[in-house]
């Protein structure tokens, strides 16, 4: 099974109280971690994000949408990266999530799990479409 493990920022100064980190002393700890996903055969994707600052929000609420740009005032959590990974259980992704490398007062770690496309009706044209491309790019 896929489960993304996204990485979330729960307070505003969560980066602060991490202290003065060193950027190759962040880099080494994340890339050993990488590298243990790696060698257990378990990653999929991973990807970290740029800062809020340099991000968009666009709000649905109004016709037309709103687009705000970053930081988000009233955004309590703030999505900071990914890991895609493929594990047998639920259970698995949370011990991968517990080694996460960023971790302390301010920082969580969300797990969700992701369908996969047969989970979805096949008779239905735009699944026929997905799986078609999916096939084609070597993703089944």
């Amino acid at each position: 099974m896929k489960f993304m493990l996204i990485w979330r920022q729960t307070e505003a100064d969560a980066w602060e109280q991490l202290g003065a980190i060193d950027f190759e002393q962040m880099l080494e700890t994340v890339g050993r971690f990488n590298e243990e996903l790696i060698e257990a055969g378990v990653l999929l994707a991973a990807e970290g994000l740029a800062p809020a600052e340099e991000g968009v929000v666009v709000d649905f609420s109004a016709e037309p949408p709103v687009v705000t740009d970053g930081p988000y005032g009233e955004t309590k959590e703030l999505f900071n990266g990914f890991y895609l990974i493929n594990v047998p259980t639920i259970e698995d992704a949370v011990e991968w999530a517990k080694r996460t490398p960023l971790t302390g007062p301010g920082f969580k770690t969300e797990i969700r799990r992701v369908p996969t496309i047969d989970e979805f009706p096949q008779d239905n044209e735009w699944i026929k479409k997905e799986r078609a491309w999916r096939e084609a790019n070597g993703q089944l």
